[in-house]
């Protein structure tokens, strides 16, 4: 009985003996077959959300600096800027071409190039030997460049208004526009907008094109978008994409954000161009990309067509965008945060400091208060909320809701017009490794 046992095993078991063996001598000939157990290297990369990167700086001849900056006199006599209208868009079935759109909008793109004297430090070798340095000591002659920096800008008028970014132009002691026509100038500054990286120039030259403006509001993910610009000074480029999402903020790059993301590859040079729907309407100003390698990952962003359209009237009538101001620094309210005021959740924001003199201290809020409502609305974000007390015009009376030693109650303010904040250039360093 054993013995028949064992001779009816022995043929199921050769098969299973015959194929370990083979497995051990493919493996022993061909390793490559094996599991590789190394562990995959993690990407250490931080990404970051950043502005385009200015193109290597240009020596240039030094030019003498015009009278950059719009005179108030000058904007007086300045007529306000006609705007087109632009219909709701269409959406129907999609074209093959969009070269309409591309043929209605990209001769009111134009290219901006802005230059700024620096002084030049570097010393000749011969200058470091003490021999030759005792003529010369510390007065010797410093020679000077010029830096200079492109991007892209949109006419909006027919008089010569256009819109760029802030970063474009900013500290530039002079700013050349080239149209797609062929013609140059140089253009005024009309006002610019840290804040929301947006500047405003003029031009005086005649039949100039402009694009009409769609209401911004009505852009939806999903619709095709082109961005129109000059990429790396190659001349003017159009690509295609569409709306990734609408309403981005707490990127990080301005104060006041309400970004359009669009997926249109946007790169170095873009920065001021147009975001323009299938009809060829302006809906967004091209600001910054999303990249860890300075180039289009499919990551862009752009200012609305609307907030963009509000700064510019506001710059063209007062030099400045003015905006409600209440004079306090807010931080987010978190859990643990929220644990130590004795409350069950977060909700709303705290204040971390006022500052003195300032509206919200002459209405009497002190650190410490969490603020919990905004004009009747309850307040949930502290970007937000920086939004909507800029949107109230100074002087007018805005109520507050706060939690103090865990009572709620009304304070009344007096809004303030927000200080205009320092535009100094920034060191040179940080200017060649800006992106725009």
């Amino acid at each position: 009985m054993r013995r028949s046992l064992r001779s009816s095993l022995l043929p199921l078991l050769w098969p299973v003996v015959t194929g370990v063996l083979l497995a051990i001598v493919v493996l022993d000939r061909f390793p490559a077959l094996g599991l590789d157990n190394a562990p995959a290297t993690a990407q250490n990369d931080q990404t970051t959300v950043e502005p385009y990167p200015a193109p290597e700086p240009v020596a240039q001849q030094v030019l003498p600096a015009p009278s950059l900056t719009l005179s108030a006199a000058q904007r007086e006599e300045s007529a306000d800027p006609v705007l087109r209208e632009a219909p709701p868009l269409q959406r129907n079935n999609g074209p093959a071409s969009y070269q309409t759109a591309v043929d209605a909008a990209a001769p009111a793109v134009v290219n901006i190039y802005s230059s700024r004297k620096i002084s030049d430090d570097s010393k000749h070798p011969l200058m470091s030997d003490p021999f030759f340095n005792q003529f010369y000591g510390d007065d010797a002659v410093r020679s000077q460049r010029m830096l200079s920096s492109l991007g892209s800008g949109v006419i909006l008028s027919s008089d010569g208004y256009i819109l760029t970014n802030n970063h474009v132009i900013q500290g530039a002691d002079q700013i050349q526009v080239a149209l797609r026509d062929g013609r140059e100038t140089l253009a005024k500054v009309v006002g610019v907008d840290p804040e929301s990286d947006i500047a405003a120039l003029k031009i005086d030259l005649d039949n100039l094109p402009t694009v009409a403006i769609a209401d911004s509001t009505q852009v939806h993910v999903g619709d095709v978008s082109l961005a129109i610009g000059n990429p790396f000074g190659v001349g003017q480029t159009v690509t295609m994409g569409i709306i990734s999402a609408t309403g981005r903020n707490h990127l990080g790059l301005n104060a006041y954000e309400d970004f359009i993301q669009t997926d249109a590859a946007i790169n170095p040079g873009n920065s001021g161009g147009a975001l323009v729907n299938t009809d060829g309407s302006l809906v967004g100003i091209n600001t910054a990309i999303y990249s860890r390698s300075g180039g289009s990952q499919g990551i862009g962003f752009a200012i609305p067509a609307n907030l963009a359209r509000e700064i510019l009237e506001a710059l063209v009538d007062h030099g400045r965008v003015i905006r409600g101001w209440l004079g306090l620094e807010v931080q987010e309210l978190t859990p643990s945060l929220a644990n130590s005021f004795g409350l069950s959740a977060p909700q709303g924001v705290v204040v971390a400091a006022v500052l003195r003199d300032g509206p919200a201290a002459r209405a009497g809020l002190k650190p410490g208060d969490i603020l919990v409502g905004i004009g009747g609305k309850r307040l949930i974000d502290a970007r937000l909320a920086m939004a909507d007390i800029a949107a109230v015009k100074p002087g007018n009376t805005l109520q507050l809701r706060i939690l103090r030693d865990g009572k709620a109650q009304n304070i009344d303010v007096q809004v303030g017009e927000r200080p205009i904040p320092d535009n100094t250039p920034p060191p040179i360093e940080q200017d060649e490794n800006r992106q725009g």
